[in-house]
């Protein structure tokens, strides 16, 4: 079976605290998965189309509990490398509307770590039209950076548009490794998806010009405001304002957003339509719980910018 996008990177087992209470003295937790490219994965998924996801767990009940849940999402894991010698990574995290929320990471000499080139094959890239990958990936050693860049050369054998979130975790290293590590990575990459906070970090002060040099031919700036707008070449930028909406978790938003946008360039959309869907699927990811527990299906979708943009009348559907 050909995958019409595949997805590299780390997915980890989330625990997820009781809603509202911090983690420190959380009692009991929710079990899902987290992890930004299997996240963008579970979207375009559930938006339709066919995804592989290329990573690896440990062989362990945590690795087993991963790949279920992808699957169950009818994410294609069947080039997922289990290792018995490394653990799968675990985040647990609390979840609070209104405060900051702490994440504690357990991925340390974890078997996503471990992920290198060799393990990636052209015969996995059949038939794609898209590849995504985040700058989490290749921050989480050597081997996943060699792996990332391998990455990128099977897209362009094989044809497929090449998207790219660097998706900043500080506690990954330093601004300028960052820079050095990721920096190289937004000219690779036909589609950047990054917020002003990551642009500035990285050094890039004007991301239309990236525009300029042969790649990328779409830059998304997503603003502080939480408004977004896209550049292409040869075209007009167009702005895309958050919808509002009571938020009960802000996690997940970032590649929520980023499934709306790419679904929307696989079927050939407009920026403009691209943005309003990246912006419902981030707004309806939001009001729930877990990074993955809002995203909708394509009628889902249509259902909410029906709403969102006041086209739709009915708000319950019987």
């Amino acid at each position: 079976m050909n995958a019409e996008v595949v997805v590299c990177g780390e997915a980890m087992l989330l625990m997820l605290a009781e809603p509202g209470v911090p983690l420190e003295h959380a009692l009991s937790f929710r079990r899902s998965v987290a992890g930004a490219e299997s996240n963008v994965a579970a979207g375009l998924a559930r938006l339709g189309h066919s995804v592989r996801w290329l990573g690896r767990v440990g062989d362990d009940p945590a690795g087993r509990a991963v790949l279920a849940q992808l699957r169950a999402q009818g994410i294609d894991t069947r080039h997922a490398v289990t290792d018995p010698q490394a653990p799968t990574g675990v985040l647990m995290r609390d979840s609070h509307p209104a405060r900051a929320i702490d994440v504690q990471y357990l991925r340390t000499g974890s078997a996503a770590s471990r992920l290198s080139p060799h393990e990636l094959a052209p015969g996995q890239f059949e038939g794609v039209r898209l590849v995504h990958v985040t700058g989490i990936t290749p921050m989480l050693s050597e081997s996943a950076h060699r792996a990332t860049l391998r990455l990128v050369e099977l897209a362009r054998a094989a044809g497929a548009r090449l998207s790219f979130d660097p998706n900043i975790r500080h506690k990954l290293g330093s601004p300028s490794r960052w820079q050095e590590v990721v920096g190289p990575l937004l000219a690779q990459a036909d589609v950047v998806l990054a917020g002003e906070d990551e642009w500035e970090l990285l050094g890039v002060t004007n991301p239309s010009a990236l525009l300029e040099h042969g790649r990328p031919g779409t830059v998304v700036v997503k603003h502080r405001d939480k408004s977004a707008t896209c550049l292409t070449r040869g075209a007009r930028s167009c702005r895309q304002p958050a919808f509002a909406v009571p938020v009960a978790d802000p996690v997940g938003a970032g590649d929520a957003f980023a499934a709306g946008f790419l679904s929307g360039l696989l079927y050939a959309a407009d920026p403009a339509q691209c943005l309003r869907q990246a912006a419902a699927a981030a707004a309806l990811v939001v009001q729930c719980p877990t990074d993955t527990d809002g995203l909708p299906d394509r009628t889902g979708l249509d259902r909410a910018l029906a709403a969102f943009t006041g086209t739709g009348a009915e708000t319950v559907i019987r």
